[in-house]
Order: structure tokens, then C-alpha cells, then sequence
């Protein structure tokens, strides 16, 4: 089994165990870590719904970020990450929430945010809520991969586990 399988399988043990419902709010990711949760059966009692939100404007129409947000500081930033996950948690009724924005290349990297920049935010069922920015390197599919690696890690301590 892969990491991302066995991640994703303690996930969805420890979930179905706490009750927890959970939601995704996918940027770079494009539905990567939707769709590695619900490879594993039993899935459906966990995952309510993942957001694919590549756009600026299905940011806003489907997570509630604000337009002026995203033009002030850049879909890629601390500040939309949290919104997407408190979004995200908030329009599925879930209990747990986490996003992820970045810049997987091979272009759009900036001296500020080269390549392999990637913001997650995490809102959890206590109210509580958290953001992380991590410096990816390799190609495209490794950044992608690493991201979902990485997510369903914060995943797994917001749960308990």
C-alpha cells in the first residue's frame, strides 16, 4: 500500500470511529485528496463533499471567499486558505474542513511565491482553525502528491489520531 492509501485508511478508521463528517476545498489539487479518502471503502460515512475550486471565482461563488480578498493577497496566501477551509466547513455542515492553494507549475511561480508554494488551512469541530505554508520541490505531480500527503496529515491530528 501506498503512504497516501494507509493515511487515507487510518483517516477513515479514525473518523468513522469519532462520527466525524469531513469536506475538502481542493485548488492545485484538483479533487486529488477527495479522491484518495474515498478509495477507501467505508468512505462515505466520512466524506461529505470536496469543493474543486481551481478558479478565482468558484473560490468565491463556492467557499464564500471574497473577491477583493483574493486581488489583495493572491488566491496562493495565508488568508485564502483559511477562508476556503471555514468555507468549506461551514457550507457542507461538516465537522472537519481542509484546503489547499498552491502553485504546482511548471509555471506561475513568482520570486514571493515560486513554485511548490502551497497553503493549507484546516477548520476543526472545536471552532478552532489553523494554516501552514509549505515549499514543495520536484515536478508538478510531485508537488501535487506531496500536498495530499501533507493534508491528509493535518487531517489526521485534527481528528486525533
Amino acid at each position: 500500500m501506498t503512504t497516501v492509501h494507509n493515511l487515507a485508511a487510518r483517516l477513515v478508521m479514525n473518523c468513522r470511529a469519532r462520527n466525524l463528517r469531513l469536506a475538502t476545498a481542493e485548488s492545485c489539487t484538483g479533487g486529488l485528496l477527495a479522491g484518495a479518502i474515498t478509495e477507501i471503502p467505508g468512505s462515505s460515512a466520512v466524506l461529505d463533499r470536496g469543493f474543486v475550486t481551481y478558479s478565482n471565482a468558484a473560490k468565491s461563488e463556492l467557499l464564500g471567499v471574497p473577491p477583493n480578498l483574493i486581488e489583495s493577497v493572491g488566491a496562493v496566501s495565508e488568508a485564502v486558505a483559511l477562508r476556503m477551509a471555514t468555507g468549506a466547513k461551514q457550507r457542507a455542515g461538516v465537522d472537519v474542513a481542509v484546503s489547499i492553494t498552491g502553485i504546482a507549475g511548471p509555471d506561475g511561480g513568482t520570486p514571493e511565491k515560486p513554485v511548490g508554494t502551497v497553503w493549507f488551512g484546516l477548520a476543526d469541530m472545536h471552532g478552532g482553525t489553523l494554516t501552514r505554508q509549505v515549499k514543495f520541490t520536484g515536478d508538478r505531480d510531485e508537488i501535487r502528491a506531496a500536498s495530499v500527503i501533507y493534508a491528509l496529515t493535518l487531517l489526521l491530528g485534527a481528528t486525533g489520531l
